[in-house]
């Protein structure tokens, strides 16, 4: 083919009707300018910018922080302060990227979460209630097992991989999910100087987490595990992913006590005011100071823009947690039990005594399942077979396990 006889390739017009032909790579092909931009647009109109699907999240329908700190209230119990901070929190998280979308002139930062609190408190427990009202993808990771990039661990980016499994591997729909980053409190590193050793899974995770709290396009294996150079990755913009992290913080406390002024380290001692604070007060009084000399970089602790303890359960609450909520336990069993064609009956004297076995295993709300499963599980064994049975009384001696359940018969 001579020069008078080049043609465009795709639309077929001679060189002398276009602007300019570009020849391919292999053999005498060409493709004029103007299929070119018209190829352009084919593709730039069949790719959504990532703000279009979250123009799906309609601010109409995202609950009020009273709505939010309501729905709250019927699984979480206590925690006031906690749940009233997190549904502000999250109310303008999701405000905010509704104004990205709307308004370009104004940049709202995002706020990401950090709840301290013993365990059983229910950390978790918020975290999941807020994603199951506002219906947005969500996933739990666990930071103890996360480790820098190369090391033996899964690397941080895999955090993002639950999130769109969570999000039925939609992209677009996962990067307006919640995650909930447990056990951040084990990361750690190891003194509040700068490591000058290869710190994989402290100081290292933390390095590596900064970027995704932040906002950055992650590139990640859809089916998680290592990198891989010949494999495919999916894209995920984590600028408008609600990062919410906790974590157990054990002995942080003392660091708040000495940064406040306490004269010795120890619960119930006086500060230097002559007032006397309790363990939860002390929590209440937390700062990113604070982290940073617990261990935390402070350029982690900058991301973490909210923080808010979650305060110990004493006896009244974890009977509430046991009796009140939707899922309650008691509520629970006593469905169960009903389905054998029973009624159960838990006496208050048994409640208090499940609760203080409860206590002593130091593990918070978590522990009433245990010990609930223990005490039910040979009436839940027996019950199938007992036909002429009305009602199940349980009362103190029998959640000690010194006597027996007490049986109502029905009228013959």
């Amino acid at each position: 083919m001579d020069d008078k006889q080049k043609i465009c390739h795709f639309c077929g017009r001679p060189e002398e009707e276009t602007n300019m032909l570009i020849r391919g790579a292999f053999g005498d092909t060409y493709i004029c300018d103007e299929c070119i931009h018209a190829a352009n647009e084919i593709i730039s109109a069949s790719e959504p910018e990532p703000e279009a699907a979250l123009s799906d999240f309609d601010l109409e329908k995202l609950p009020t922080p009273s709505k939010i700190h309501s729905e709250l209230n019927r699984y979480v119990i206590g925690q006031e302060n906690a749940k009233r901070m997190v549904s502000v929190a999250v109310y303008n998280h999701y405000k905010r990227i509704k104004n990205h979308i709307a308004n370009k002139d104004i940049e709202i930062d995002k706020s990401n979460i950090l709840m301290l609190g013993p365990t059983g408190t229910g950390k978790t427990l918020i975290a999941q209630t807020l994603a199951r009202q506002l219906q947005v993808p969500f996933a739990i990771a666990d930071a103890t097992v996360l480790t820098e990039a190369g090391y033996v661990g899964e690397d941080v980016e895999n955090i993002l991989v639950r999130l769109l499994q969570s999000a039925d591997y939609d992209p677009r729909k996962a990067e307006y999910g919640i995650i909930y980053i447990d056990e951040l409190d084990k990361i750690t590193r190891k003194s509040a100087n700068p490591s000058i050793t290869r710190d994989v899974s402290g100081e290292g995770v933390q390095q590596s987490l900064l970027k995704i709290l932040e906002g950055t396009v992650a590139h990640v294996p859809p089916k998680g595990g290592r990198k891989h150079p010949e494999a495919k990755m999916v894209h995920i913009d984590t600028r408008n992913i609600l990062f919410i992290c906790g974590g157990a913080f054990d002995g942080i406390e003392e660091v708040i006590a000495r940064r406040i002024g306490k004269k010795e380290i120890g619960f119930g001692e006086k500060l230097q005011t002559g007032k006397t604070l309790s363990k939860n007060e002390i929590m209440e009084q937390i700062s990113p100071e604070d982290l940073i000399n617990y261990g935390f970089i402070p350029e982690l602790v900058g991301r973490l823009a909210v923080l808010t303890s979650l305060d110990d359960l004493d006896e009244s609450a974890m009977i509430t947690i046991l009796t009140k909520p939707r899922n309650a336990l008691v509520k629970q069993y006593k469905f169960l039990i009903e389905q054998e064609g029973m009624r159960l009956d838990i006496r208050k004297s048994a409640l208090r005594e499940i609760v203080r076995q409860a206590m002593k295993r130091k593990t918070g709300a978590r522990a009433l399942r245990s010990v609930m499963e223990d005490m039910m599980l040979d009436l839940m064994y027996r019950a199938p077979d007992m036909d002429n049975i009305e009602k199940v009384i349980i009362d103190k001696e029998v959640a000690r396990g010194k006597k027996d359940y007490k049986f109502v018969k029905k009228a013959s």
